[in-house]
């Protein structure tokens, strides 16, 4: 018979869904061990063991064990290291929160660790701390994403004839090809949008750049909208699916606006 090996690690709450009557089963994305997912027994009865540990991008110290590395997890304690108050007093930080979370739990394989991918986690709540929610904040964020999970999309040179990107070139983005298509080879239909250098160039700096450095790049609104396009039409072209966080943290701050 094999025995539970237990385990502790630092991980960030994905979600968490009802299970039974008492118990939840809790998805974590952790520096160690990429994403688990493990059931918390008696955790909606729990005022003690698990007491408000389990919400959405909260970070947490976890002690779990399973037979193997496909078996569901057992969670055998869990307690706070972040709860991160000061995005959760603030609405429109809250959602873009939600999002980067729902972001990681859909390009992260259960059980594949990837240090930089929860890095990157705590870099931007961290800087969502400090600092306020913005459509640059949201946008390189998804940048970061893409290179670190092996999807970044091609920006720097027209994917068909690879010509660089050139200042005051229009260019054509089809999420099919994986990258931007020039003028001259891309033959748009009349419903496609044309994409500038300058929105091509910010993404490219944003994937890069020092964190700190981003409140010194704003987005106007023609750059901001054709950023948007871009990333999340690519998005929901490798999901296969619009990620609902996204569409409802939008919809709140059309409403806010």
């Amino acid at each position: 018979m094999s025995t539970r090996e237990s385990h502790k690690t630092a991980g960030f709450v994905l979600k968490s869904l009802s299970y039974g009557e008492s118990d939840l089963i809790i998805t974590f994305y952790s520096r160690e061990f990429g994403k688990i997912k493990g059931i918390a027994k008696g955790a909606k009865r729990s005022k003690k063991r698990f007491a408000n540990v389990f919400e959405p991008f909260s970070l947490t110290n976890i002690i779990f064990s399973r037979k193997n590395r496909d078996a569901l997890a057992f969670i055998e304690s869990c307690d706070i290291i972040d709860h991160y108050s000061l995005i959760r007093q603030d609405l429109e930080k809250t959602l873009t929160a939600s999002y980067f979370i729902d972001l990681t739990d859909h390009f992260s394989p259960e059980g594949k660790s990837n240090d930089n991918l929860f890095m990157l986690l705590a870099d931007f709540l961290a800087w969502l701390t400090r600092e306020k929610a913005s459509d640059t904040t949201i946008r390189f964020f998804e940048m970061r994403l893409l290179k670190i999970t092996g999807f970044e999309p091609a920006l720097t040179a027209c994917v068909n004839c690879k010509t660089p990107v050139t200042n005051g070139t229009s260019y054509y983005f089809f999420p099919k090809d994986g990258g931007i298509t020039c003028a001259a080879c891309a033959r748009p239909e009349r419903y496609d949008q044309s994409v500038s250098a300058g929105t091509v160039r910010t993404l490219l700096l944003g994937k890069d750049m020092d964190i700190e450095k981003m409140k010194m790049v704003s987005m106007p609104e023609g750059l901001a909208c054709e950023s948007r396009n871009i990333l999340c039409g690519f998005i929901t072209h490798l999901l296969g699916k619009e990620v609902k966080s996204l569409k409802v943290m939008e919809q709140v701050r059309r409403y806010c606006s």
